[in-house]
């Protein structure tokens, strides 16, 4: 991990990411409380392991990593990325958007802005996607 990385990454946790890092891994609780939204919690738990430490992670499709459509690619994602929409996705994506809004307004906020934007653009249809490590694609 590179130096600026590292700090930008301590930075982010201490002044926002731990917040939205904790609401990630509650909904993550909350799908796991039924049945059918287990899936949906495993990957709240990645996704909120990527708002803890969000700088050199990348949230892509997983057609890109495994050149096959899965489950989560094909039709059936599309409609789990509808259901999370409703249920969750929304809620998690204001919450980003004011955080960035937020981060926006010094000169310094802008890195943390912009990894707010990822996250929220994400946390609207995460179903199909999978965390890597910048570079790694």
């Amino acid at each position: 991990m590179s130096v600026f990385r590292l700090l930008f990454n301590i930075l982010w946790f201490v002044l926002g990411g731990f917040v939205m890092g904790l609401l990630w891994w509650l909904v993550g609780l909350l799908c796991f409380i039924s049945i059918i939204g287990i899936p949906f919690s495993r990957s709240c738990f990645v996704i909120g392991e990527m708002a803890f430490w969000p700088f050199g992670q990348d949230a892509v499709n997983r057609r890109y990593i495994n050149r096959y459509d899965d489950i989560g690619t094909g039709s059936l994602g599309i409609i789990g990325n509808i259901v999370w929409f409703l249920l969750f996705g929304i809620w998690l994506a204001i919450g980003h958007l004011g955080h960035a809004l937020l981060c926006f307004i010094s000169i310094i906020g802008i890195p943390f802005g912009i990894q707010h934007l990822k996250l929220a653009v994400l946390s609207l249809a995460p179903v199909g996607k999978t965390v890597v490590a910048r570079g790694i694609i």
